[in-house]
């Protein structure tokens, strides 16, 4: 027994280095991507570098999941391992921004693979007793990365070079790909389906075309253009033909049977609107602290460092409870937590104290980090092994979709008060803020930049940013109150103990 459980710790290991790996990867890439952009040029494409990746990773998420049900998880997480390490080493080695966008985009396939099936093995290979404690802990890798990748991009983009925060996937990737081909070994049989293959394609044009739509608005193309119109219409056609192919395919990608079941669907939607809210923070946040009280971004990975402690708390807590309380109860009393926490960001003014700052990030950590394990446990909680890796890749799926809207709505909202507020600012002075120099906030992020503007241009502008941001906060209370209202359509049941005479081992090699 005691080498059963050697060996499961090692699969355990296996899957958390992968975790660690493919969730650290973004937020590597993000704080190096100033120094990419001045050694391999492209400033006016470097979107293309995130917007390939998080594309590629959110198309394959539901492919991969439910391929991993048809013909096992271990190939298809191994497959997903070898893709994102390949894509590493060729990111490493890009000689141009287009280079380097199609190599993250290779990567971004593999990550795809790599997050659905890894909380999938987790389910199958531990008891329920333990599901609860386990999911806890992998939420808090997700949000130990949050803190710790910034910090890694950033010395090693500084003392190192940019090309080594795609090389050091390679040590864990590895690790990973030894434990897991050497000590997991499925006992499930998966009986071979057909593919569905034009449902497959319809879903990834579909999410193709509504990521560059949303990613390329307002920035590369205006919102009226003829080619963000024609993206929003091709997801419209593709995703209509999509929902149509699947309920006439034998097998489809994603079963419109799984929404049946209250806990799945209620649990996807709270995962969207917690996604579209908790992006506004973790966006927001860093903006107010750099670009109103004028913190340096040397430090900007800990910025969020007392947000992403919260979440590391009650990712653990909220799975502990889940087993004792039920799930309606533990996501109640957190959902409370967080549209509480979303309300104070949206107080916030020039004159915050950063002490204040750093309790409203702590409340909205605590509120959110339950999300991530209890919505996990409850989507599969009714769920046949057989559909768990398309349930987990579409809960994780549904919530990237609610990140990616999030992050351009909201967007937009900060931006158009800004402007209002900045147009306010210059009424009667003499100057529009249209023409003046200083009309981008992220000009703010920069101490020297701040320097050189006048002192009453920059109180003006610290003001309409603060405001701007305060209200963003408040509009970000909608889908919080809708994760309130969504909650209340979980089940109550609580995680399942398995009994004695039911119990099954778990099996590793």
């Amino acid at each position: 027994m005691k080498t059963e459980n050697n060996k499961l710790g090692f699969v355990v290991a296996g899957l958390l280095l992968a975790i660690l790996m493919s969730s650290m990867d973004n937020t590597i890439v993000a704080t190096a991507m100033g120094t990419i952009v001045s050694d391999l040029g492209g400033l006016d494409k470097f979107i293309w570098v995130t917007s390939a990746y998080m594309v590629a990773e959110m198309a394959g998420m539901p492919i991969f999941g439910k391929l991993s049900d048809m013909f096992g998880r271990k190939r298809f997480f191994i497959f997903g391992i070898v893709l994102f390490l390949i894509g590493s080493i060729l990111c490493g080695t890009a000689q141009s921004i287009e280079q380097l966008s199609v190599y993250r985009a290779i990567q971004g396939i593999g990550g795809g693979a790599l997050i659905p099936i890894t909380f999938t093995i987790l389910f199958d290979i531990f008891p329920p007793e333990k599901r609860g404690k386990m999911t806890g802990l992998f939420g808090a890798v997700f949000g130990l990365s949050s803190i710790f990748g910034p910090l890694l991009g950033a010395y090693i983009t500084d003392y190192i070079s940019w090309h080594w925060i795609f090389y050091i996937n390679l040590p864990l990737g590895l690790l990973s790909f030894f434990l897991i081909f050497k000590y997991y070994q499925e006992s499930l049989e998966h009986s071979k389906q057909k593919i569905d293959w034009f449902g497959a394609f319809t879903l990834v044009g579909s999410v193709i075309c509504l990521m560059f739509a949303l990613e390329l608005g307002g920035n590369e193309y205006d919102w009226d253009s003829i080619n963000i119109i024609s993206l929003f219409v091709g997801f419209v056609i593709l995703f209509i033909t999509f929902l149509f192919v699947e309920t006439k395919a034998s097998d489809p990608v994603i079963s419109f049977t799984m929404f049946k079941n209250r806990l799945f669907a209620s649990s996807t939607l709270v995962g969207l609107f917690y996604g579209i809210a908790f992006i506004v923070a973790s966006i927001y946040i860093p903006l107010y602290v750099q670009g109103v009280t004028g913190g340096t971004a040397t430090n900007s990975g800990l910025i969020l460092l007392p947000m992403m402690l919260g979440v590391v708390v009650s990712s653990q807590l909220g799975a502990i409870l889940a087993s004792r309380i039920g799930y309606r109860n533990v996501m109640m009393a957190f959902a409370v937590i967080f549209i509480v926490g979303i309300y104070l960001l949206g107080t916030l003014t020039v004159d915050t104290p950063k002490l204040t700052l750093t309790l409203y990030m702590i409340i909205v950590g605590l509120g959110t980090g339950a999300s991530f394990s209890v919505l996990s446990m409850a989507a599969i909680h009714h769920m046949d092994a057989r559909q768990r890796g398309s349930a987990n890749s579409t809960i994780s799926f549904v919530r990237q979709l609610g990140m990616t809207i999030g992050i351009t709505v909201y967007g937009i909202i900060q931006r158009n008060i800004f402007s209002d507020h900045m147009n306010k600012s210059f009424e009667g002075s003499g100057q529009t803020f249209e023409g003046s120099a200083s009309s981008d906030p992220r000009s703010l992020l920069s101490p020297e930049a701040r320097k050189a503007i006048p002192e009453p241009i920059l109180e003006k502008i610290t003001d309409a940013l603060s405001s701007s941001i305060a209200q963003t906060f408040m509009w970000a209370l909608i889908p919080a109150a809708l994760v309130i209202v969504f909650v209340f359509m979980l089940t109550n049941d609580r995680l399942a103990m398995s009994t004695p005479a039911t119990k099954q081992e778990p099996q590793t090699e």
